[in-house]
């Protein structure tokens, strides 16, 4: 009897793997199946699909090959952002002075100090403002000086390309600027377009109220069953924006975003219009470094780190990305330069095992070209961080597909929707011309979390997210039933994902994140 029982346990541990090892030849299946499409032949893919509860390696295709991330690179980024300044971090900017107060003069200089804020608004210059007239100042003897040297004199990163130079999402930075919306774009300005009379010139108008800009107006207003062709743009290297194209009768307002030339001289606009609103006066405008001996007469703080997060990731924000760059750069090396905050990264990364050797990048955004890593170091961050003890604050922040708030799904809320993948994809994503990633973390249908990177490079098509969530709907069902085959034929997701061009601007949106066309 006693051999019997061992007998019979002899022979159930082996069975009981088969029904595992089943599931996972069944999962590689599908996989390789979904990322035979056709339009990725000829181009570059890499996948790697990983289970941190047994640090097992499910899935992989050329997972160490070096590809453009896009704005996956935000994953290192946030990452190193969040271990070099701390969820509590906040930008700040001040009002300073060194001269005496006599009654309501002042006499000296008033300076605008700022720390790189991508969040700053019209609407907080102007409480900076208050903060002056309340301390009882309505004279300035001497100027009104703006002071960006906390980062240093260059806006635009290492390897981006021209023609997004003029487009909001490729805005210069600075450590001050203005931002003109609550999706804090930076570095940029609205442009208002109201039509008038069949015929007529539309209206425009700067959102807020600035001279960074000249808006030069060639919109015509059309016949009411006219379809709308509205151009906004600033002319490459200059500081005129071109209004072109035209709306119909009755369209309502337009909005259209566009970088300034200037983010400091824009930031500086701004703040002096507040003033002189409050009946403050001066003597002029220009940029100067504030005296050390410079006393705080006002200041203005960003939210924390924490949730700066979820515009940051969500929207897929360039500008708070190289502001963070920039800012790792002042705080730890006192340099606040993409040279210095990208050391700082790379050395943050060192310390979570992610060798600097093995990729490479020239940006914190994932804008540029230049920039490489394999979806294997994507993956490995992933599942290092979990351990960190700000992930709960970061992981919420990543894109949550198929959510329909704006806030909370980001740019996947469009995305896997009435699917497995459905709230339990949480992953960036990363779009440019030829280039589509997906990184993040899926929730299976028997609870498990698995950690996914799927990287796409050189598809001449329009970009092949389907495929991609396709990848994450299958994870998302894995477990399920005999071998979690996807509820249709091939595994795709049928929600909208794509975005219309739009044809009157040189760049093809249509490669973009649905974020940077405000179509999501």
């Amino acid at each position: 009897m006693v051999l019997l029982v061992g007998f019979t346990v002899l022979l159930a541990v082996p069975g009981a793997a088969a029904p595992a090892a089943s599931t996972h030849s069944s999962l590689r299946a599908d996989l390789d199946r979904i990322l035979s499409d056709p339009r990725l032949e000829g181009a570059s893919v890499g996948a790697v699909v990983r289970d941190p509860a047994t640090e097992r390696i499910l899935y992989r295709r050329s997972p160490h090959r070096r590809l453009i991330p896009a704005s996956n690179a935000k994953l290192f980024t946030s990452v190193a952002a969040l271990e070099a300044l701390g969820p509590d971090f906040r930008f700040r900017t001040g009002v300073l002075a060194t001269g005496r107060q006599r009654g309501g003069v002042l006499l000296g200089d008033l300076y605008l100090r700022g720390t790189g804020d991508p969040t700053m608004l019209a609407s907080g210059y102007r409480r900076l403002a208050d903060r002056i007239a309340d301390a009882g100042i309505r004279v300035v003897r001497g100027n009104v000086l703006a002071d960006d040297s906390h980062f240093d004199d260059r806006g635009l990163a290492n390897g981006w390309m021209a023609v997004d130079e003029p487009y909001y999402y490729a805005a210069p930075v600075s450590a001050l600027t203005v931002a003109p919306n609550t999706d804090y774009d930076s570095g940029s300005v609205a442009v208002r377009v109201r039509p008038t009379r069949r015929g007529q010139p539309v209206r425009v108008s700067p959102q807020p109220e600035t001279d960074a800009v000249e808006i030069v107006n060639r919109a015509r207003t059309l016949a009411p069953d006219a379809t709308a062709r509205l151009s906004v743009r600033r002319a490459h290297g200059t500081g005129r924006v071109i209004v072109s194209g035209g709306v119909p009768v009755g369209s309502g307002t337009r909005r259209a975003l566009s970088s300034v030339p200037d983010p400091t001289a824009y930031a500086l606009d701004v703040f002096r219009r507040a003033l002189a609103e409050r009946g403050i006066t001066f003597e002029g405008v220009g940029e100067a470094v504030t005296p050390e001996r410079a006393r705080l007469l006002a200041e203005h703080r960003s939210m924390p780190l924490r949730r700066l997060l979820v515009p940051f990731l969500k929207l897929s924000n360039n500008g708070h990305a190289e502001a963070l760059v920039k800012a790792m750069g002042r705080v730890v090396r006192g340099e606040g330069s993409w040279q210095a905050g990208l050391g700082v990264l790379r050395t943050r990364m060192a310390a979570l095992g992610i060798e600097p050797a093995n990729y490479r990048l020239v940006d914190g955004s994932g804008l540029s070209t230049l920039d490489s890593m394999a979806p294997a170091q994507l993956a490995e961050l992933l599942d290092v961080v979990r351990e960190r003890p700000w992930f709960e604050d970061w992981k919420r922040a990543l894109p949550l597909a198929g959510a329909p708030d704006r806030m909370t799904g980001g740019t996947l809320r469009g995305r896997m929707r009435d699917t497995s993948a459905e709230g339990n994809v949480s992953a960036k994503t990363g779009s440019m011309t030829g280039v589509s990633a997906l990184s993040g973390y899926v929730r299976t249908s028997t609870g498990r979390q698995l950690v996914f990177s799927v990287v796409f490079n050189g598809f001449l098509s329009a970009p092949p997210r389907d495929v991609q969530d396709a990848v994450a709907v299958r994870l998302a069902r894995h477990g399920a039933g005999a071998d979690g085959a996807a509820p249709n034929s091939d595994g795709r997701d049928s929600s909208p994902t794509e975005v219309a061009d739009n044809p009157s601007t040189p760049p093809d949106e249509a490669m973009f994140e649905c974020s940077w066309s405000k179509s999501c």
